[in-house]
């Protein structure tokens, strides 16, 4: 299929199914208490200005790399433990590589688990994203869309966010809602079919080891 008629697809039929992100827990401490269907709009007709691109390292750095990932994803994990850790330090620290990280969203949890991430801004960003990785077993374990919200939440509250600020980012639906149609943008025009998928200079790349990621960084430093 067409990317972009697969990316279409799924925004119309996440409208369709009534509430794309959010299950209805108004009710309850901590739900996400809003309905995205009333808002119903085009993924190209979502204004999507407001959500901040989330990047580490120089941005004149020599070589780019966008890295497209999913929270609930077991390999995006994998990779953020055993491989991400030694490439910002070898070369995004070191002023080497720009590096861009976009969400990826397959399902609820992981449309949560970006919220969450992005509640306290972009300097704790990717502080809050590792501990998501890194607790991806935890926080998911229950498989009821319920408990993963709750534990979502518990985690915020872990990693030092306040009750009612993680509150009101999971209760924000305006956002929720331009960061789900920043994805189809952006996913659509790079073409991303699975996660993790890399852009490496424009060249795109799926899941590698540390060592062959490197050798790509090196050959494109060289050039």
């Amino acid at each position: 299929m067409n990317t972009k008629v697969l990316y279409s697809a799924i925004f119309v039929a996440a409208l369709a199914a009534g509430s794309y992100f959010a299950i209805n827990r108004t009710s309850q401490p901590g739900g996400t208490g809003f309905d995205l269907s009333a808002q119903a709009q085009t993924a190209e007709e979502v204004d999507t200005s407001g959500i901040i691109e989330m990047t580490l390292g120089e941005e004149d750095a020599p070589v780019t790399v966008i890295e497209y990932a999913s929270f609930t994803c077991p390999h995006c994990a994998s990779f953020h433990a055993n491989v991400f850790k030694k490439l910002k330090t070898e070369y995004i620290d070191t002023g080497k590589v720009h590096f861009i990280y976009r969400e990826i969203y397959f399902d609820k949890p992981g449309l949560w688990a970006g919220m969450v991430a992005r509640c306290a801004g972009p300097m704790r960003y990717f502080g809050i994203t590792d501990a998501i990785y890194t607790e991806q077993a935890e926080w998911l374990k229950s498989r009821d869309l319920n408990g993963i919200h709750g534990d979502l939440r518990k985690l915020a509250l872990k990693s030092g966010l306040d009750g009612e600020q993680v509150d009101a980012c999971l209760g924000d639906a305006d956002k929720a809602q331009a960061m789900y149609a920043l994805f189809l943008k952006n996913a659509e025009a790079d073409e991303v079919e699975s996660t993790p998928t890399f852009i490496i200079d424009g060249e795109k790349h799926s899941n590698m080891s540390y060592e062959d990621f490197a050798e790509i960084l090196d050959g494109k430093l060289e050039e």
